[in-house]
């Protein structure tokens, strides 16, 4: 319950602040100054933390990093660049920043400067791709804070005081993962206000644990895990909850074709303690430009890629041979990519791995090209299960989604259909899988047994022999709620209130007549 309560706390505040340092700045673009700033305390702290431990194991105790100089801080740049994959020298720490900011007249180019030390700390080293690029998005010369340099340095304060005032607690003595769980309440909050778009980048928190869980049942850990439309990385991380990032051995991989949006995964990242050796995040159009060719196949994959769009399909003769696509014999349509990344998930799966995908529910009962990757899918027995979710679960769209899970090796050769449609509460202006909600949904999963009106475990030669349809509402049958009806009792009553009528009529007519004689 404490760590409830200090959560809940940490997330009003956090809101405020957001609120009160927005002004003319529209919240959706004033998320990178709150986002940006959360992260440049978090790694200075992190940093902080990690030297004055090291130190004082060698006998150091009242050691403080951030009080020394930057001459003297020199000395250990490489061997901690190796081990934490990026440096910030005392004088450019958040800390001590922050302590001049106010009496600061050139605030905006002391902040850009030490944004680019840090990136450029990690210049010829393994980090450097995952440094690249992270402060691209934090312009603190932007207009939009200001028109001229005082009015922009005043904003800039704030943000510095307002993030430095978070009681975020010691960093190594965190009991809540402050600052990992402070930028998803951000993140949540302003997917949520930023209407359509913000779908495009975070999956709601709750739909993220249930994929993650689905992919690991009967699992204690995995080789790595995977996302090829990662967004801001919130359902990769959420095997760091599920199994503790520590049982995803290789680390945590996606790809993500938004650079704003890829640069907020890799914070992401770091903002959850996953170092830059253990995540590799790639930026670029994952169907048509993949990444991690080379890499080990996936023992998880989870996704929520986005709905329908557009991709080169056909047009490119080159797609038809590439062997993600070849085997279905058929390209998902131009103008419908969902199919596209299902197979292109597929491939990169484990033979012993699982997938879990967020789907749009046309992809389950289209004709034309999708059906036929449907029927290769189905035949192949690559499907393990579709579940039809709530409508309104995800910001950007109220249709009701669907998950398709995918596996290479399979008991049984049929598909199980969960209808989990009813599995909701409404919270605020969208509805919600509670724990509860999830918790039926996975046990079913899992059980794999007919339950009516939620859930039935199909043979693939029934599904075959229904045009390789894999809507849900094909085969499990919805419970009818509507009440009996007497029909003999119906007409009684009816009949009962037309002789009331017609009494009630007469006695109206009545008065009427008698107010008309008394006024001639």
């Amino acid at each position: 319950m404490a760590r409830e309560l200090e959560r809940d706390e940490l997330h009003r505040t956090i809101w405020q602040i957001a609120n009160d340092l927005r002004g003319s700045v529209d919240g959706w673009d004033f998320k990178t100054y709150v986002l940006g700033m959360l992260f440049y305390r978090f790694i200075s702290e992190n940093l902080t933390s990690y030297i004055n431990k090291e130190e004082q194991r060698t006998g150091h105790t009242n050691f403080t990093y951030a009080d020394i100089s930057d001459k003297d801080a020199e000395l250990g740049r490489v061997d901690t660049v190796k081990e934490k994959g990026f440096y910030i020298l005392p004088s450019e720490l958040f800390v001590n920043v922050r302590k001049n900011a106010k009496k600061d007249e050139n605030l905006n180019e002391t902040l850009s400067r030490v944004f680019k030390n840090i990136e450029h700390s990690a210049k010829g080293t393994e980090s450097e791709d995952d440094l690249k690029g992270l402060f691209d998005d934090l312009d603190v010369n932007s207009n939009k804070l200001g028109a001229t340099v005082t009015k922009r340095n005043e904003v800039l304060v704030k943000i510095l005081d307002s993030i430095g005032d978070l009681k975020l607690g010691d960093y190594q003595d965190n009991s809540i993962d402050a600052f990992g769980d402070a930028y998803e309440f951000l993140m949540t909050m302003y997917a949520s206000n930023a209407g359509k778009s913000g779908g495009e980048f975070f999956t709601p928190q709750e739909v993220s644990e249930l994929l993650a869980e689905i992919t690991v049942v009967g699992k204690k850990q995995v080789n790595k895990v995977y996302d090829p439309a990662c967004g801001s990385g919130s359902l990769l991380l959420k095997f760091a909850k599920v199994l503790g990032k520590d049982n995803v051995r290789q680390g945590f991989y996606g790809q993500e074709v938004n650079i704003t949006t890829y640069n907020l995964c890799r914070i992401n990242m770091f903002l959850h303690d996953i170092n830059y050796e253990k995540f590799n995040i790639a930026h670029g159009d994952t169907l048509t430009d993949p990444s991690h060719w080379d890499d080990e196949p996936f023992d998880a994959i989870v996704s929520n890629p986005p709905y329908s769009i557009k991709w080169e399909g056909d047009a490119n003769p080159l797609l038809i041979n590439d062997p993600r696509f070849s085997p279905a014999g058929v390209l998902a349509p131009k103008s419908k990519a969902d199919l596209a990344f299902t197979l292109h998930m597929l491939h990169w799966l484990s033979t012993s791995g699982t997938a879990a995908i967020v789907e749009f529910p046309g992809v389950l009962y289209r004709g034309g090209a999708e059906q036929k990757i449907r029927k290769y899918l189905i035949d192949n027995n690559y499907v393990d299960a579709v579940i039809q979710l709530p409508s309104d679960l995800f910001f950007g769209t109220t249709i009701g989604t669907c998950i398709i899970v995918l596996k290479k090796s399979k008991k049984d050769n049929a598909t199980l259909f969960i209808d989990a449609s009813a599995e909701f509460v409404r919270g605020g202006n969208k509805n919600k899988l509670t724990d509860t909600n999830r918790k039926r949904i996975l046990n079913a999963y899992i059980e794999r047994k007919y339950e009516a009106h939620f859930a039935k475990l199909v043979l693939n030669s029934e599904i075959a022999e229904n045009d390789y349809n894999i809507a849900v509402s094909s085969y499990v049958e919805q419970e009818n709620t509507t009440e009996e009806v007497d029909i003999e009792k119906l007409n009684a009553h009816i009949a009962e209130i037309v002789i009331k009528q017609n009494k009630l009529r007469i006695a109206i007519d009545e008065i009427i007549a008698d107010l008309e004689g008394g006024n001639t």
